[in-house]
């Protein structure tokens, strides 16, 4: 019989806590000047600066935000760091230093982790910013990762949920209903999996809506742009829990209504024909779904032109007076009342 050469996994315990933070972080680099003193103490000093800091945190855990039957490991490390920069992009702040913490069992090697480490480390350099620290714990009930990110931005360049008036235009990035409709179909092919373990994966035609729920992207893009033109939206929030959840979200913030109609939001083919296969209905998937991270916010009338040119982006509708509630008009011209039916748990 010949032997083989395939390396056999590192257990954890041979390198410590300490060791494996050493060996996961070695090869990461300091990129601004702000991150005065990044992994190996306490704490991470970093320099406030003229501007204000924007801090974020958020948590992904295994078997309720994520199934590592279907989830790459690098592509799970590159998702937890986008999902907490979007949160920083979505107050106008650029990010610019993360912290990781993990809590995981005994069951995970040394080599599965530097997997994950991956994701982590190309996302930090796509979007710029620097791992400064973070923790590492046991834990009987799988994989956990919490993360915390840092952004920075002038006083009066930061946006919160609750500067929208009456008339502004209620903006929105991308298309919506995208990932929902990747997650339905990973749970179906897996469902078929476990049911008969013979039958592969049927994912052809899928590629969109996969990456939009495996490999999301912040939008980064859009800041930029906001910052090239001089536009500071009057609100904003990133799309995590559904367009409605967020519709509402920036209503009560504000003290304001919104209305935005049915045929100006925008789906992907690939997320309606999707929907339909699996006989869903495609706005419900974009009001309810979630985890688009793109980015709605409105903006004063004075800037329709500016953003009216921007391609990816789309006017859905206008701020309304706060007993107007939230409405939906939809495409036969009635008005719904808008729910928050997304992801409501802790």
């Amino acid at each position: 019989m010949e032997e083989s050469n395939q390396q056999e996994p590192t257990p954890l315990g041979d390198l410590g806590e300490f060791g494996l933070i050493q060996h996961l972080t070695e090869k990461i680099d300091i990129k601004h000047k702000s991150s005065v003193l990044g992994i190996g103490d306490d704490a991470a000093i970093i320099s406030a600066g003229k501007g204000q800091k924007v801090v974020s945190t958020d948590m992904l855990v295994e078997g309720v935000h994520f199934d590592l039957l279907y989830t790459p490991l690098k592509h799970l490390g590159y998702k937890a760091v986008v999902v907490n920069l979007s949160d920083i992009y979505a107050m106008n702040a650029i990010p610019e230093q993360i912290t990781v913490s993990l809590a995981l069992s005994n069951r995970y090697s040394v080599e599965a982790l530097e997997e994950l480490y991956e994701g982590i480390q190309l996302a930090c350099e796509i979007y710029n910013v620097d791992l400064v620290g973070g923790d590492t714990t046991s834990s009987q009930a799988g994989l956990v990762i919490s993360i915390t990110a840092i952004g920075e931005q002038e006083e009066s360049k930061i946006v919160r949920r609750s500067g929208a008036r009456e008339n502004d235009l209620i903006c929105l990035s991308g298309d919506l209903g995208a990932a929902f409709a990747g997650l339905q179909i990973l749970e179906r092919e897996k469902s078929i999996f476990e049911s008969n373990q013979k039958i592969q994966p049927d994912l052809s035609g899928k590629d969109y809506i996969l990456e939009r729920q495996l490999k999301p992207e912040a939008r980064k893009d859009v800041i930029q742009y906001f910052d090239q033109e001089n536009i500071i939206p009057t609100s904003m929030i990133d799309i995590s829990d559904g367009l409605s959840s967020e519709l509402i979200h920036l209503s009560k913030a504000s003290g304001i209504g919104v209305q935005v109609y049915e045929d100006k939001i925008p789906i992907d083919p690939s997320t309606v024909t999707t929907c339909e296969e699996l006989n869903l209905s495609p706005i419900t998937a974009a009001l309810n779904g979630g985890e688009d991270y793109e980015l709605l916010f409105t903006v004063s009338l004075d800037h329709h032109d500016k953003i009216k040119k921007l391609d990816g982006i789309q006017i859905i509708g206008h701020v309304t007076d706060a007993a107007a509630g939230c409405q939906l008009v939809t495409r036969d011209e009635k008005m719904v009342e808008l729910k928050a039916q997304g992801w409501s748990g802790v």
